[in-house]
C-alpha cells in the first residue's frame, strides 16, 4: 500500500451514523489518552496559544471546533488554568453522538454545543481563538477552503489546526503502539484510515492559500495556522 496519495475515498467507521455506538463511545472516551500521547497539544499550547491568550490581559474565549469527546477542551482548560489564566472554553461539533460523552467532561468554563463553524458563523459569533484537532483529513480540498474561510472569521487572534502528517513512518508506528488501547474501540482502523486520508504539508498549504502557514509540529503532526490580523 502506497501512502504517497492521499485516499480520500476512505471512510472512518465512526462516522457512520449506524456504527455501534457503545464502540463509539469507548473511542471517544479514549480519545483523551490516544491524544495526550500523540497529538501534541501541550507544546502547541506552550507555543502557540498561551502567548497570545496571557497576551490579551482579560478574560477570554475559545474556541474548539469539531471538539468530539471533548478530551482537549478539557486539556486545554486544565492547562489555561495552571497558568492563571481566565478562559471560557466552547466545544461545538456538528455530531449530536459526540455531545453524550463531551458533557461528562462538562465543568464550569467549559461548554459542549452540537454545531458548526459555518453555523456559527452565520450567527456572529467571534473568539479569541479558534483551534481543531484531526478535522483537517475529514475534509476535501473544497470543504477544507470553507472550513479555514469560517475559522478564521471566527477568530479575532489565532487560529491552529492540528492534525496527521501522512507518511510510512506514522503508519507502521501507529499500528503497534495503539494495539493496547484499541480493543473494543474503532481506534485502530479509523487511526490508520485516518493517517490514509491525511495532507502532505505542501498538499495543506496550497488547498489553504496564502493567508495561511503550514509547519510540521513533529514528524507526525502537521499544523496550519493563521491570524486575524495577518
Amino acid at each position: 500500500m502506497s501512502l504517497s496519495v492521499r485516499d480520500a475515498e476512505l471512510e472512518e467507521l465512526m462516522d457512520d451514523p449506524a456504527c455501534d455506538p457503545r464502540r463509539l463511545k469507548a473511542t471517544l472516551r479514549r480519545f483523551g489518552t490516544i491524544n495526550r500521547l500523540f497529538s501534541g497539544w501541550g507544546t502547541t499550547y506552550r507555543d502557540r496559544l498561551r502567548p497570545a491568550l496571557a497576551a490579551l490581559g482579560r478574560p477570554a474565549r475559545v474556541l474548539d471546533l469539531g471538539s468530539g469527546g471533548g478530551d482537549l477542551v478539557v486539556r486545554l482548560a486544565a492547562l489555561a488554568r495552571q497558568d492563571g489564566l481566565n478562559v471560557s472554553w466552547i466545544g461545538a461539533d456538528p455530531d449530536h453522538r459526540s455531545l453524550e460523552i463531551a458533557g461528562e467532561r462538562a465543568a464550569p468554563g467549559i461548554e459542549f454545543r452540537v454545531t458548526d463553524a459555518a453555523s456559527l458563523r452565520r450567527e456572529g459569533e467571534t473568539f479569541d481563538a479558534v483551534v481543531s484537532n484531526h478535522v483537517l483529513h475529514h475534509l476535501s480540498s473544497a470543504e477544507l477552503a470553507a472550513f479555514a474561510e469560517d475559522s478564521l472569521a471566527l477568530s479575532t487572534g489565532p487560529v491552529i489546526h492540528s492534525d496527521i502528517r501522512r507518511s510510512s513512518a506514522a503508519y507502521g508506528l501507529y499500528a503497534i503502539a495503539i494495539t493496547p488501547f484499541a480493543p473494543g474501540t474503532f481506534l485502530r482502523t479509523d487511526g490508520l484510515r485516518s493517517i490514509r486520508r491525511s495532507y502532505l504539508p505542501d498538499e495543506l498549504g496550497g488547498a489553504l492559500g496564502g493567508r495561511w502557514r503550514v509547519e510540521t509540529g513533529s514528524p507526525f503532526r502537521v499544523l496550519a495556522l493563521a491570524h486575524a490580523d495577518a
